[in-house]
């Protein structure tokens, strides 16, 4: 049984927190992190190889969690930041796609029939 709140740690308080590693609602975001890695890690690929659709999911996703986060209970911060996250990257991503769908070398391939 956990010690009455007043006489424990601050690391025994959020190890028996409701949002504490004892629950999912620390390991799942724990877990999502790897996502923004990848996009952060996807920065260093040429735009004309990223898909629009995949980055419009993740940045979704991020946006429909990052609310969920605040809404649950109990408030779940961990989760509600690192969806933050997710959503920067996937519109960071977005950005860089559309900047280079405006360029002339595009709009050549497209009318190449390349693209």
């Amino acid at each position: 049984m956990a010690a009455p709140a007043a006489t424990q740690s601050a690391l025994q308080k959020f190890i028996n927190s409701p949002a504490g590693p004892k629950t999912i609602h620390f390991w799942a975001p724990a877990m999502k992190w790897a996502l923004v890695i990848a996009g952060v890690g996807d920065l260093q690929r040429p735009a004309e190889v990223l898909s629009a659709s995949q980055n419009a999911s993740l940045a979704a996703t991020g946006l429909i969690w990052t609310r969920y986060a605040m809404v649950i209970t109990p408030k779940n911060w961990t989760l509600c930041t690192v969806n933050v996250f997710v959503a920067a990257t996937g519109l960071t991503q977005l950005a860089r796609i559309y900047k280079y769908r405006q360029t002339d070398e595009y709009k050549q391939k497209v009318a190449e029939g390349k693209a």
